[in-house]
């Protein structure tokens, strides 16, 4: 059963197409679960754009099986179960979290993708549920949809990295909350991170999911998700087996300091706690810079006003904490960073704006 909004619709009322009672905002995830339903072989989709230019691709019925499958059998998820959809549907783990509740045979609730969906939510618990990291954050501000985000047996969260501060916070939760790691070319997620676990975020890979990396470090996926052919991913990593791995960073967004390899995401969980301590609540990424002696410099871009006085406090501490090569030489201010859909900082095109200003 799948319910749109407060209206139940069978497998079979959304096979013939029989949307009495449907809302307008529904109409395109009524369609895609009917197009699956109806045997459709492949979907085109589009890629986040985090990186670059958002780009169509072609998925076929049997990649996204597959992970509905593999998801299935590393969370021992029983015919059912209770699931929730809050994501954008016209991308693909919103799709997929369509197609599990189809699959796996379970009462899946669909509502639109807000900020906080669990702010009305009246259901008493819930077995599975995917959502981005603002989200997540959002349910935690508020003391209804905090409730309702304890109840949530399997909570997988996506899109975008969870900060160290909201990490602190979730391990307060009852149930089990994992980060996900995947794009839209492996069909959603193809391993997952316990969030709830001491240390690094240890990623360990769905059923039938082999890794491997190449001579830049870069992971290489083999899965039936991402087809038959090895995928070569733009994420530098530290293989800890054959089947998990610790995650350094994009090499899109590699800095090239004199030689030395910096991976800003990596540095990043290093230095939040004194972004938050001198900038509270503010967002921040680490980017490089041309430099005419080392080629490419490290440097913290915080959104909102400048102050320099915490600024130079911020860079002091760090030189303290971080190793020799990670300390960023500069902070830079920009009133307002540009976001994708999936709620990532899209770096690029905050970069271009503050430079165009």
């Amino acid at each position: 059963m799948v319910i749109f909004g407060d209206t139940s619709f069978t497998s079979e009322a959304i096979k013939t197409g029989d949307r009495r009672g449907l809302k307008p905002e529904f109409e395109q995830a009524f369609g895609f679960c009917r197009q699956w339903l109806e045997g459709t072989d492949s979907f085109r989709v589009r890629t986040s754009g985090s990186t670059g230019s958002p780009k169509e691709i072609s998925v076929t019925r049997e990649q996204m099986l597959a992970s509905v499958h593999a998801t299935r059998r590393f969370f021992e998820i029983e015919k059912g179960s209770s699931l929730l959809c809050c994501l954008d549907t016209e991308k693909i783990a919103g799709k997929m979290m369509l197609l599990r509740g189809l699959e796996w045979e379970g009462v899946l609730q669909v509502v639109p993708p807000v900020a906080n969906p669990l702010e009305n939510m009246q259901q008493e618990s819930l077995d599975f549920v995917a959502m981005v990291p603002m989200q997540v954050a959002a349910c935690f501000d508020h003391p209804h949809a905090r409730e309702a985000l304890n109840r949530i047996k399997i909570l997988i969260i996506g899109g975008a990295p969870v900060g160290p501060d909201l990490r602190e916070r979730i391990k307060g939760l009852s149930g089990n909350v994992y980060q996900t790691f995947g794009m839209t070319e492996t069909v959603s997620h193809v391993a997952l991170a316990d969030l709830k676990a001491s240390g690094p975020l240890e990623y360990r890979a769905l059923p039938e999911v082999t890794l491997a990396t190449d001579s830049s470090n870069r992971l290489c996926v083999h899965s039936p998700m991402s087809g038959a052919d090895w995928l070569v991913t733009h994420d530098v990593v530290e293989l800890t087996s054959d089947r998990s791995f610790l995650w350094k960073g994009r090499a899109d967004f590699v800095v090239n300091s004199g030689g030395i390899k910096l991976y800003p995401e990596e540095i990043s969980g290093q230095i939040a706690p004194l972004v938050q301590e001198l900038f509270p609540s503010r967002n921040f990424f680490l980017t490089g810079i041309p430099d005419a002696r080392l080629g490419e410099v490290l440097v913290l871009v915080v959104e909102g006003i400048g102050d320099e006085l915490r600024a130079e406090r911020l860079l002091k501490a760090a030189k303290a904490l971080l190793p020799r090569y990670w300390n960023p030489k500069d902070i830079r201010f920009i009133p307002r960073f540009c976001w994708t859909t999936t709620g990532k900082i899209d770096q690029i095109r905050t970069l271009v704006a503050w430079e165009n200003e």
